[in-house]
């Protein structure tokens, strides 16, 4: 069963095995469907993560390389990250963007995860169009739109006969007295996506000499068939004393869709079952091509939103949408179609 407009349904997330799906459900009266157009003219957003933040709630998202009948004369060659604002989590407006300021930025940046720790936003977010010498960076904002890059930048590669050295789609999140970033990484054939773990004190900078490499191998890496050769995009969130991992499985269009795994250190996961969490919709649907790239987002109320990109041209537009996550316990329930409300 596919997530579409008329059939909106997902798979339980319970170990040792995903559920069957739900009876499909009646469309929503309305859905999270957006987009940025700014950059080619056409919708174009990815890689969405939210936080909470001076009273409204803030989209970092990654905004691809302007069409040239569109870019300004100072316009980067390569992709940069838009940041939305909004006040109920459905209705967004970009109110920023961040453009590349280092060397080491020169030919994009991207897939951006923030945190708030001391009253500041801590953006974490990758180099783009280096190659294997993508790494993950840094920056610090006092109010969530205008941010100082940290000099030591990219402040982390990963090592050993595993890796490549290269890291993307990096996540933060804080486990005990330490802040672990995930990250994905490619093989020394720079042919298979996998995840890997960091940490750093939580009363560090987050400079490159703060990070330590937790594994010297990869904590998931494709397994499965709807997998293929890729996982990335992690985006995690604490239920009771288990972490909850989303990940993205398949490189873009393959299709790609949303796993799911836990754990107790956030070192050691385990699959929540073998089929895909979220899965790409049917022919003809807005997200038949995929519905990827996961980013949860917890609120104060409690209730857990995990918002995803998707398209169904293999890439030529791109929109970000929402569901709100129920939960048994410390699993995620099956969703209605309610839930993409």
């Amino acid at each position: 069963m596919h997530l579409t407009l008329t059939c909106l349904a997902v798979w339980l997330l319970a170990p040792p095995a995903f559920s069957a799906p739900v009876a499909s459900p009646a469309a929503p009266a309305r859905m999270m469907k957006w987009a940025d157009s700014t950059r080619l003219g056409s919708p174009m957003s990815k890689d969405p993560n939210v936080i909470e933040f001076g009273g409204r709630y803030l989209m970092y998202f990654s905004l691809p390389p302007f069409a040239p009948k569109l870019a300004p004369a100072n316009a980067p060659a390569g992709w940069s990250i838009g940041i939305a604002e909004s006040r109920d989590l459905f209705t967004w407006k970009k109110v920023g963007e961040l453009w590349p300021e280092q060397e080491c930025e020169r030919r994009g940046l991207c897939t951006p995860s923030a945190i708030v720790l001391g009253g500041k936003v801590h953006l974490f977010y990758a180099s783009y169009g280096n190659g294997r010498k993508d790494g993950i960076c840094h920056a610090v904002s006092e109010d969530g739109l205008r941010f100082t890059r940290d000099p030591s930048n990219p402040v982390f590669h990963p090592t050993g006969g595993w890796t490549s050295g290269r890291a993307i789609d990096p996540e933060v999140f804080p486990v005990g007295d330490q802040l672990l970033l995930y990250f994905a990484t490619r093989d020394p054939e720079m042919k298979i996506q996998m995840l890997g773990v960091a940490g750093a004190d939580l009363k560090s900078d987050f400079g490159r000499q703060s990070w330590k490499q937790l594994r010297d191998a990869p904590i998931l890496k494709p397994e499965l068939p709807w997998e293929r050769l890729c996982i990335e995009a992690p985006s995690l969130c604490r239920r009771g004393d288990e972490l909850v991992m989303f990940y993205a499985g398949g490189y873009n269009n393959d299709p790609q869709q949303v796993g799911g795994a836990v754990s107790r250190d956030g070192l050691r996961w385990e699959r929540c079952g073998k089929e895909p969490f979220l899965r790409n919709g049917q022919p003809g649907e807005w997200n038949f091509s995929e519905s990827g790239h996961p980013g949860v987002f917890t609120g104060r109320d409690g209730q857990t939103w995990l918002f995803f990109q998707g398209n169904n041209d293999r890439g030529a537009t791109w929109f970000l949408s929402r569901a709100a996550v129920g939960w048994s316990g410390n699993r995620p329930k099956a969703l209605t179609a309610e839930d993409f409300r």
